[in-house]
């Protein structure tokens, strides 16, 4: 298969936050932002594998600052790691300013996709080739998320894991 780069899976997502999607303090519910995250990494892990994905896990979530009623929220996903099925996603939430247009970065998040076929069986997955700084120091941290959470789930040794091994084990 023909290695994809992040910039292939890009999916941006634009939306105006209303009054059915606020909490009673005028901020958009969590709950409603991770809903549009998951549709915005469906897409990046789709373009990717060109197949049918389903969400595995939702791995980090940081609600780092509220988004207000009538904000203007851009969410921007693209594959960081591709493995054999899986694929990890990183979200960028994005809040804009209506006057001057300056956009700040408010939340951001991990998913985890594995692409199926049509009897919702995993498929294999192209390899992932980062080109920016950013995409491989992305790149480089998925395989450490990953190993982190195989060792924590018991299916690795903390010594097999090379990139954790720092962490794990005293030399």
């Amino acid at each position: 298969m023909r290695p994809r780069t992040p910039s292939e899976s890009r999916s941006i997502v634009t939306d105006l936050i209303l009054p059915g999607e606020t909490n009673p303090l005028g901020n958009m519910f969590g709950g409603e932002l991770l809903a549009r995250m998951d549709r915005a990494a469906s897409i990046a892990a789709s373009r990717h594998s060109r197949r049918h994905v389903a969400t595995v896990s939702v791995n980090n979530v940081s609600f780092s600052k509220p988004i207000p009623l009538g904000s203007i929220v851009t969410i921007e996903a693209s594959v960081s790691r591709a493995f054999s099925s899986s694929m990890e996603i990183f979200l960028d939430v994005w809040v804009e300013d209506r006057q001057s247009g300056t956009k700040s970065k408010v939340n951001e998040a991990i998913y985890t996709f594995v692409a199926i076929d049509e009897a919702g069986n995993p498929v294999a997955v192209p390899p992932l080739k980062p080109e920016t700084k950013l995409e491989k120091e992305r790149f480089d941290a998925a395989l450490r998320r990953k190993q982190l959470g195989l060792v924590l789930a018991g299916k690795m040794n903390p010594s097999e894991a090379k990139e954790l091994k720092a962490l794990f084990v005293k030399e």
